[in-house]
């Protein structure tokens, strides 16, 4: 057998004893996987894109200010960390219904699952906003730039309901296999963003010049944009997923459903949010101009990552519903096509960083000692990518199952323990500092692909039921 057809056909991938029914054209496989795929890698690059449009834009205004952005990020992914829970149960089931072609339940999901999206965001983007700067302070924040990053994080924590409504709408959208949706929604929000960033904080067009202020109101008003697109997408009866007044059947009964799925994923959100602020919290107190370095790779490290995100997202929603089908053959065969597709994004990618780093640093900061700490970061990132992207594309398929519990423990290890541990060691004992952590980012990713590997390919997954 040719290493094309072993590798890149359904033929190659499957044993005959695993073949469930009558199999689609793999010019039909890799057509489906790009349809929705494309829509959702492009939507997480422009996401990614929102934040990095405003660390690019306030770059010029010195290190203070990258870092005053850069150290909200993950205090703010913290308070999203419910809702990106609720929203991987609401994806699973939406495509667990739609693969069982029950289009009932699967609104009934939906409106459930923004009944809860509004409640848990309204009393936790409060909660954070009373208690902002003392979780700053924890965060790591350093004094020169404390004020200005209180400032630009009440202002996004107060967008952050709406938005958080419209990733749960768009998460049910994408659980349906309505990936443009979202696509749609980020890159409108994304453009309005751009264009008030420039305004705003520059003061054009007779605009005030409001500096890091000025990038958060474009942010909330980009945030809250997409939230109404978002929203529309549900006013038309004749959509798959739409907005009704009928009752939904059976509510608590499928809210402990869903919650089932939403506590293992809220877990694993928890671990996750947990491990990535004490490893800013490490990287902070190496200095102002260590942790504005830092902020600027991660950026694009997110940008990159972005690609294998949007894979992921595709795969737990075409995995959910060949399960919903029964057809355990078609979710392994999407998973390692998406796997194919990602990997040879991610050789791309790694080139791309490796080789064109200083240039893509300078987008962000013209600063020569930022520049300068950023080098090997840029490097060790574009090893990173190649283990990074087919990672999260396994664990998109894990999810899609069920399997929530699993990469709840998995992020435990190796983003909670692994990650800020090994970072602190070689940072400050071994005196490594940035590029010492930055080779506990990428050890951890290194030991998250090791692991989801062996358990897509042990099999449990695809016996899970929900």
């Amino acid at each position: 057998m040719s290493l094309i057809k072993r590798f890149c056909t359904w033929q190659g991938i499957l044993k005959p004893e695993q073949v469930k029914g009558e199999m689609p054209s793999n010019r039909a496989i890799y057509g489906r996987t790009f349809d929705m795929a494309w829509p959702s890698a492009l939507e997480n690059v422009l996401i990614a894109l929102i934040g990095a449009m405003d660390m690019i834009m306030v770059g010029f205004l010195g290190k203070e200010a990258i870092s005053a952005v850069g150290i909200t990020n993950q205090p703010k992914y913290i308070v999203l960390a419910p809702i990106l829970a609720l929203n991987t149960a609401t994806v699973v089931y939406v495509a667990r219904k739609k693969g069982e072609n029950n289009q009932k339940e699967a609104n009934d999901y939906t409106k459930i699952a923004i009944i809860f999206s509004f409640i848990f965001s309204l009393f936790i983007c409060l909660l954070a906003f009373v208690y902002c700067e003392d979780i700053l302070w924890f965060a790591g924040a350093q004094s020169d730039y404390i004020d200005l990053a209180t400032e630009y994080f009440r202002i996004v924590l107060i967008s952050l309901i709406p938005y958080s409504l419209g990733l749960t709408i768009t998460s049910a959208q994408k659980g349906a296999g309505y990936t443009k949706i979202s696509l749609v929604t980020n890159m409108t929000a994304n453009i309005v963003n751009i264009i008030f960033n420039a305004l705003l904080i520059h003061g054009y067009m007779g605009f005030p010049a409001l500096g890091v202020k000025g990038a958060a109101i474009a942010t909330a008003i980009g945030n809250t944009l997409s939230f109404i697109i978002a929203i529309a997408s549900l006013l038309i009866k004749e959509r798959y997923l739409h907005l009704s007044f009928e009752k939904i059947a059976n509510f608590m009964d499928k809210t402990g459903k869903l919650f089932n799925i939403g506590l293992n994923a809220f877990i694993e959100q928890i671990f996750l949010r947990f491990g990535f602020f004490i490893y800013a919290k490490v990287v902070a107190g190496l200095g102002t101009a260590e942790f504005a370095a830092h902020q600027v790779c991660m950026n694009i490290m997110t940008i990159s990552f972005g690609f294998g995100d949007g894979l992921q997202v595709a795969n737990t929603s075409l995995v959910g519903q060949s399960l919903g089908q029964r057809r355990s053959d078609l979710a392994i065969v999407y998973t390692r096509i998406s796997q194919l597709i990602g990997i040879t994004t991610a050789l791309i990618l790694c080139f791309a960083v490796s080789f064109f780093s200083d240039p893509l640093v300078n987008i962000f900061s013209n600063d020569i000692e930022v520049i300068e700490l950023a080098s090997i970061p840029m490097k060790i990132l574009g090893i990173t990518i190649l283990f990074q992207i087919p990672q999260v594309i396994i664990v998109g398929a894990l999810r899609g199952a069920g399997d929530v519990r699993f990469v709840a423990w998995m992020m435990l290890f190796c983003v909670g323990i692994i990650r800020p541990f090994l970072s602190y060691f070689l940072a400050y004992p071994l005196g490594w500092g940035l590029i010492g952590a930055w080779i506990g980012l990428f050890l951890d990713q290194f030991m998250r692909f090791l692991i989801s590997f062996a358990r897509f390919h042990g099999g449990h997954w695809l016996k899970i039921k929900i």
